[in-house]
């Protein structure tokens, strides 16, 4: 092998420090852009007289609002009251999903750690064991046999110290203000979300699976340990959570990601509340949204009072389209009509099967919300983004509307 020379030298380190760079961040710091290469092209001007059409026409009494965007031309094509503030259930999950993502980064890990510090002697662990949660949505009570065995593994019989439970969560999560008490059942939150004496009670069983017997006085609440070292670490990526809050409209999955999201920005502050701080400062700077008829109040979208407007939810679209990462996912995790999610059962006719990306929101009470936003191919091949609004009307007309204007948008163009 030929030596290198001082030249290549320099060609290698600087290959090596760029390389290095580009590994580090997340990857909404600098990301890759989805961008319109050409500003003058035009949009359908037959489908904005179809669109114009639609909402021209008698229907049902009620709140009513649309908006369609030509992702490709990056033009607006129609827009009806899209400006116009109203209640948009779940929905409200493409807010705080997009955001989330752009806050976290697409390849956010949430981590669960196994801690030990001491000797072991025949079988038994001079020291202790710590267990350091963090807002895992998913992991639960069976999931805790892949940390207790792991023990098991060390010859860890017994322990002479103490089980250190490390938590992020000490209080149980309640309902908030606005919801309705049946809207969100709390046995499907993560272990991590029901309080310190269940999770607590959970590790205790685990160990004993495992032949650990510890007693109550031995188990307590604080800081992992200095001095200790990591024996396990489980890591499980954001996009199984995002695609439980946008295919299956998951509302604590969403909660929890709010969570995650006031806990990232500040571990002393009141995860929900710093939460919905992040979203509003994310419509004003991000989305450049400075309506101040829009109401932000949780991340799920069972408040009521939730208010978004149709062009708001397509500005949403609009971010995540431009942002390659984000839509990477948008498009791997929306309901796909006919296919699943909560899409599954709508729009499975010959006409729009496969055809439209979505997000769903739903709210029967006390009066009925529904909403639609998401992607589809318009009829001369564009992307669309899209978000249709109804409210103070039966679910099943609003259904009707969202079905007939997918129709209109993915309809073919006669040539």
């Amino acid at each position: 092998m030929k030596p290198i020379n001082k030249f290549n030298k320099y060609i290698v380190l600087a290959l090596a420090v760029a390389l290095f760079a580009g590994c580090k961040g997340g990857d909404h710091k600098k990301v890759k852009e989805n961008t319109v290469q050409g500003k003058d092209i035009p949009v359908d001007k037959d489908l904005r007289s179809k669109l114009n059409e639609f909402a021209s026409k008698p229907r049902t009494k009620g709140n009513f609002a649309f908006s369609v965007y030509d992702l490709t031309a990056d033009k607006p094509v129609y827009g009806y009251d899209e400006n116009k503030t109203l209640p948009v259930a779940s929905c409200l999950k493409l807010l705080s999903g997009v955001a989330g993502l752009h806050l976290l980064g697409t390849h956010y890990m949430y981590a669960t750690s196994l801690y030990t510090r001491g000797k072991i002697d025949n079988g038994t662990l001079h020291g202790d064991i710590a267990f350091k949660c963090g807002l895992d949505p998913q992991l639960n009570e069976p999931d805790l046999a892949m940390f207790t065995k792991q023990l098991a593994k060390q010859g860890i019989k017994k322990v002479d110290g103490k089980l250190v439970v490390d938590l992020v969560l000490k209080d149980p999560v309640t309902s908030e203000q606005h919801w309705y008490p049946w809207d969100l059942s709390f046995s499907k939150y993560g272990l991590f979300y029901k309080g310190s004496p269940r999770v607590m009670k959970a590790l205790k069983a685990a160990l004993l699976k495992q032949g650990i017997h510890l007693a109550d006085s031995q188990v307590v609440l604080a800081r992992v340990p200095k001095g200790s070292k990591c024996l396990f670490r489980f890591r499980r990526p954001v996009e199984p959570v995002i695609r439980r809050m946008w295919k299956n409209s998951s509302n604590t999955q969403a909660t929890s990601l709010l969570y995650t999201i006031g806990h990232h920005i500040n571990p002393k502050g009141v995860p929900t509340v710093v939460g919905v701080d992040y979203l509003k400062k994310f419509l004003k700077q991000e989305l450049k949204q400075t309506n101040k008829t829009i109401v932000v109040h949780d991340g799920c979208g069972l408040c009521i009072h939730n208010h978004l407007s149709p062009a708001v939810l397509v500005a949403v679209l609009r971010y995540g389209y431009i942002h390659k990462p984000i839509h990477k996912v948008l498009m791997r995790e929306l309901s796909i009509s006919g296919v699943d999610g909560t899409l599954r059962g709508e729009m499975n006719s010959p006409k729009l099967r496969g055809l439209v990306h979505g997000k769903t929101g739903t709210l029967s009470h006390p009066y009925g919300i529904s909403s639609l936003a998401g992607y589809c191919t318009g009829g001369n091949g564009h992307l669309l983004a899209f978000s249709i609004v109804d409210s103070e009307m039966s679910v099943l007309d609003a259904r009707v509307l969202q079905k007939r204007l997918c129709e209109i948008l993915v309809k073919k163009n006669k040539n």
